[in-house]
């Protein structure tokens, strides 16, 4: 297989100095040129080279303010410029390299060290963007190993109040489904899956006697029981990272109720973080919608007519009409993730 050639962007009013470059470098790369500032960036728009050689004095657009406009932007930034003009005095290279240029020669060009500068900075270009891609890779395998850990946290907890853990997925994708209905960010919304399998990581610290009682609790056991959202917030504690201070919120705050009779702080209204209010209507319809050691799995139907009902009392009414427009999607996330028996 052939190895693609790296491919080279020529700018300059004069067709002369251009045929003077492609004449030095057509034999080790492909050339594209432009006679001027406008065209070079629309070029270099449609189809981004590997470096780009560029004068300085030309009519309507000069060369320093083409390289400005590509430093400015996060698709062409990172193209090695060179300049190649006829303004040979330092301060002329000074301000050249002041715009991002990676190099100055100057006219007349010698072969030699157009063709060595070139083969330098393509190197180093190619160097760079090999680490970047590097980085990338393992920044995304830390990034996948520590949703696999957060996972894992939520699923701890799941299982040691059902049998299977599915609830924090299918709430999780219930959560994601609410925030953009509601409008929020597209990396709001992400962070909101990822966060909220680890609303209830505080039954981790409930005694099984009370978790897993069958019948009701008395007032004591649910003093008891109503201190997991303080215990979820210490045990994921104060770090810093977006995806945890989402989780220790919503871990904290998804059993407050809009009319400030929820627990533990009792939080009134868009007083509530709307993560912790948008967990809230994901948590209880997935947990009156399936079985639990104390009751049967209520109909989906009969769950969203209670909530409905709740709106405004235990859940922001904005956000459970919301909810319930996502009836289709809300049926199909819970048959995709359904227990297992």
């Amino acid at each position: 297989m052939t190895e693609t050639k790296p491919t080279l962007l020529v700018v300059d009013d004069t067709p002369e100095n251009i045929d003077v470059l492609v004449g030095i470098l057509k034999a080790e790369y492909h050339i594209k040129v432009a006679l001027n500032g406008p065209t070079a960036l629309k070029i270099v728009q449609q189809s981004p080279p590997d470096l780009i050689l560029l004068d300085i004095m030309m009519p309507e657009m000069d060369g320093l303010e083409v390289c400005r406009r590509l430093k400015s932007q996060p698709l062409t930034s990172p193209i090695p410029v060179i300049f190649v003009t006829a303004l040979g005095e330092v301060a002329d290279e000074a301000a050249g390299l002041a715009v991002g240029a990676v190099d100055y020669l100057t006219k007349p060009v010698n072969a030699a060290i157009v063709r060595a500068r070139v083969k330098t900075h393509l190197a180093l270009y190619n160097q760079a963007q090999h680490l970047e891609n590097l980085v990338r890779s393992r920044t995304k395998e830390l990034e996948q190993a520590r949703l696999h850990v957060v996972q894992c946290l939520g699923r701890a907890a799941e299982y040691k109040d059902n049998e299977t853990g599915l609830h924090v997925i299918r709430m999780s994708h219930y959560a994601e489904r609410l925030a953009r209905a509601a409008g929020l960010p597209e990396h709001f919304c992400q962070v909101l899956l990822h966060a909220a399998p680890m609303h209830d990581i505080g039954k981790i610290g409930i005694p099984d006697n009370i978790l897993k009682k069958e019948a009701r609790l008395d007032n004591q056991e649910w003093d008891v029981m109503r201190t997991h959202p303080d215990l979820g917030a210490k045990i994921l504690g104060d770090l810093e990272t977006e995806l945890m201070q989402m989780a220790t919120t919503i871990a904290l705050t998804h059993h407050e109720r809009w009319d400030g009779e929820g627990y533990p702080q009792g939080l009134k209204g868009e007083d509530i973080p709307i993560e912790g209010r948008i967990v809230a209507i994901a948590d209880v319809f997935d947990a009156l919608t399936s079985r639990r050691p104390y009751k049967e799995a209520w109909t989906i139907d009969d769950t969203l007519a209670q909530m409905a009902s709740e709106r405004g009392q235990q859940f922001d009414p904005h956000l459970v009409d919301l909810f319930l427009t996502l009836e289709p999607e809300i049926r199909t996330i819970a048959e995709r993730y359904q227990d297992r028996r």
